[in-house]
Protein backbone atom coordinates (compact mmCIF):
# COMPACT_ATOMS: atom_id res chain seq x y z
CA UNK A 1 0.00 0.00 0.00
CA UNK A 2 2.96 1.98 -0.50
CA UNK A 3 3.80 4.38 -3.03
CA UNK A 4 1.42 7.52 -4.88
CA UNK A 5 -0.95 6.41 -6.27
CA UNK A 6 -0.69 8.76 -9.61
CA UNK A 7 2.54 7.07 -10.16
CA UNK A 8 1.03 3.53 -10.48
CA UNK A 9 -1.46 1.45 -13.19
CA UNK A 10 -4.51 -0.53 -12.52
CA UNK A 11 -3.91 -4.08 -12.26
CA UNK A 12 -6.22 -6.48 -13.71
CA UNK A 13 -8.63 -7.62 -11.38
CA UNK A 14 -9.96 -11.04 -11.74
CA UNK A 15 -12.32 -11.47 -8.86
CA UNK A 16 -11.43 -13.62 -5.59
CA UNK A 17 -9.58 -11.39 -3.80
CA UNK A 18 -11.66 -9.44 -1.04
CA UNK A 19 -12.36 -6.32 -1.19
CA UNK A 20 -10.80 -3.25 0.92
CA UNK A 21 -11.22 -3.01 4.48
CA UNK A 22 -12.83 -0.04 5.62
CA UNK A 23 -9.54 0.60 7.32
CA UNK A 24 -7.82 0.08 4.42
CA UNK A 25 -9.99 2.00 2.17
CA UNK A 26 -9.43 4.91 4.26
CA UNK A 27 -5.22 5.02 4.52
CA UNK A 28 -5.46 5.26 0.25
CA UNK A 29 -8.79 7.46 0.83
CA UNK A 30 -6.31 9.89 2.14
CA UNK A 31 -4.22 10.56 -1.03
CA UNK A 32 -7.56 11.36 -2.45
CA UNK A 33 -9.27 13.71 0.00
CA UNK A 34 -11.78 15.03 -2.78
CA UNK A 35 -13.82 11.95 -2.93
CA UNK A 36 -16.62 10.79 -0.70
CA UNK A 37 -16.31 6.81 0.64
CA UNK A 38 -19.49 5.39 0.51
CA UNK A 39 -21.79 2.20 0.45
CA UNK A 40 -19.74 1.02 4.06
CA UNK A 41 -16.72 1.57 1.98
CA UNK A 42 -17.58 -0.19 -0.91
CA UNK A 43 -17.03 2.53 -3.58
CA UNK A 44 -15.79 6.24 -3.57
CA UNK A 45 -17.96 9.03 -5.70
CA UNK A 46 -17.30 12.67 -6.97
CA UNK A 47 -19.12 15.25 -8.43
CA UNK A 48 -16.86 17.66 -10.40
CA UNK A 49 -18.39 21.02 -11.32
CA UNK A 50 -18.20 22.57 -14.34
CA UNK A 51 -19.21 25.53 -16.68
CA UNK A 52 -21.31 24.47 -18.94
CA UNK A 53 -22.25 20.98 -21.11
CA UNK A 54 -19.49 21.29 -23.11
CA UNK A 55 -16.84 21.41 -20.22
CA UNK A 56 -18.78 18.56 -18.73
CA UNK A 57 -18.80 16.60 -22.29
CA UNK A 58 -15.04 16.98 -22.60
CA UNK A 59 -14.24 15.54 -18.84
CA UNK A 60 -16.32 12.54 -19.70
CA UNK A 61 -14.71 11.92 -22.97
CA UNK A 62 -11.14 12.67 -21.14
CA UNK A 63 -11.97 10.12 -18.56
CA UNK A 64 -13.61 7.38 -20.72
CA UNK A 65 -9.87 7.12 -22.87
CA UNK A 66 -8.19 6.95 -19.57
CA UNK A 67 -10.37 4.32 -18.37
CA UNK A 68 -9.71 2.76 -21.75
CA UNK A 69 -6.01 3.05 -21.29
CA UNK A 70 -6.18 1.75 -17.32
CA UNK A 71 -8.84 -1.19 -18.14
CA UNK A 72 -10.91 0.25 -15.03
CA UNK A 73 -13.94 1.39 -15.91
CA UNK A 74 -16.19 4.13 -13.78
CA UNK A 75 -19.74 4.91 -13.60
CA UNK A 76 -20.10 8.10 -14.43
CA UNK A 77 -23.20 10.47 -15.17
CA UNK A 78 -23.08 13.80 -16.26
CA UNK A 79 -25.04 17.22 -17.31
CA UNK A 80 -25.26 20.45 -17.42
CA UNK A 81 -22.03 21.76 -15.53
CA UNK A 82 -21.54 18.49 -13.70
CA UNK A 83 -20.26 15.11 -14.25
CA UNK A 84 -20.61 12.70 -11.11
CA UNK A 85 -17.64 9.60 -11.32
CA UNK A 86 -17.99 6.68 -9.36
CA UNK A 87 -15.94 3.97 -8.97
CA UNK A 88 -16.15 0.19 -7.63
CA UNK A 89 -14.73 -3.04 -8.19
CA UNK A 90 -17.77 -4.99 -9.70
CA UNK A 91 -15.95 -8.42 -9.97
CA UNK A 92 -15.65 -7.92 -5.96
CA UNK A 93 -18.18 -5.80 -4.99
CA UNK A 94 -16.29 -3.72 -3.51
CA UNK A 95 -13.40 -1.13 -2.93
CA UNK A 96 -9.75 -2.31 -4.95
CA UNK A 97 -6.39 -0.08 -4.99
CA UNK A 98 -7.44 0.09 -8.68
CA UNK A 99 -10.38 2.46 -7.84
CA UNK A 100 -8.25 4.64 -6.05
CA UNK A 101 -5.21 4.81 -8.40
CA UNK A 102 -8.18 5.84 -11.09
CA UNK A 103 -9.61 8.49 -8.74
CA UNK A 104 -5.88 10.11 -8.41
CA UNK A 105 -5.16 10.07 -11.94
CA UNK A 106 -9.19 11.66 -12.88
CA UNK A 107 -8.06 13.95 -9.89
CA UNK A 108 -4.88 14.76 -12.42
CA UNK A 109 -7.09 15.03 -15.66
CA UNK A 110 -9.09 18.06 -13.56
CA UNK A 111 -5.97 19.41 -12.39
CA UNK A 112 -4.55 19.58 -15.83
CA UNK A 113 -7.14 21.50 -17.23
CA UNK A 114 -7.57 24.35 -14.95
CA UNK A 115 -3.56 24.88 -15.32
Amino acid sequence: MDGALIEKTCAPCKGGVPPLTPEEAERFHKQVPKWEVRDEARQIEHTFRFKNFGESLSFVQKVGELAEAEGHHPDICFGWAYAKVSLQTKKIKGLHENDFIMAAKIDRLVDQATA
